[in-house]
């Protein structure tokens, strides 16, 4: 069982399964032809796709467009079901940054067909994540700025308070859909700017006086 590390801590959490939410920023959805949404659109990843900052990204043979996605992640801290928003609130004990890596090709062809977007989303090492900080230890206000590199050079950068579901919110609706265990990780969707990588590409990623990230294409 893979566990993640805590910010200024000797504490390790096992993770259990990886909760994603897309097209929550609505120039993001815009920028890929898509509605914005009246409600998450919501998929999984399974464990075996996580890898820590610091660890390769293995570039899949089956694609030839792998897309970067920087997002917040949530770590859920108790279990709940039908969760209040404010319950949903205090669910959320701590905050890191992730990396969604998508297989945009093998993507678009599977929605074409009307078909789950699994095979472009779940793929060893499409899951990055960097040291988590305690709720306790950080109030997030949402001022906050997330943003990622690709060799030094700027590809998102913009403000978390433009999700277009906030965190509670995100919690509540998806305690609705399916119970949330401690351990459990919430991808919380990326803003615009998402893009190619290609292998030995260098891509950095954080949110501004949290967390950073790092990892190579491989």
């Amino acid at each position: 069982m893979k566990t993640l590390k805590i910010k200024n801590s000797t504490e390790e959490i096992s993770i259990g399964k990886i909760v994603c939410v897309g097209r929550n920023y609505a120039e993001h959805a815009k920028e890929l032809g898509n509605e914005v949404p009246e409600k998450p659109v919501v998929f999984l990843k399974p464990t075996s796709a996580i890898i820590f900052s610091g660890d390769g990204i293995k570039y899949p043979p089956f694609s030839e467009e792998m897309h970067h996605e920087v997002e917040l992640v949530l770590l859920i801290g108790n279990k709940i079901k039908d969760a209040s928003l404010e319950d949903s609130e205090k669910a959320i004990t701590g905050y890191g940054v992730g990396l969604d890596m998508t297989l945009r090709d093998v993507q678009s062809k599977l929605k074409s067909k009307g078909h789950p977007w699994t095979i472009a989303k779940c793929f060893d090492t499409s899951a990055v994540i960097s040291e988590f900080v305690f709720k306790d230890d950080y109030t997030l206000t949402l001022d906050e700025e997330i943003f990622l590199t690709v060799n030094d050079e700027e590809r998102q950068r913009d403000k978390l308070n433009k999700m277009i579901f906030k965190p509670a919110e995100l919690v509540q609706y998806l305690s609705s859909l399916m119970t949330l265990d401690e351990g459990d990780l919430i991808f919380t969707g990326t803003p615009k700017g998402v893009g190619k990588v290609n292998k030995g590409d260098v891509i950095k990623a954080g949110i501004e006086g949290l967390v950073e990230l790092t990892t190579k294409v491989i």
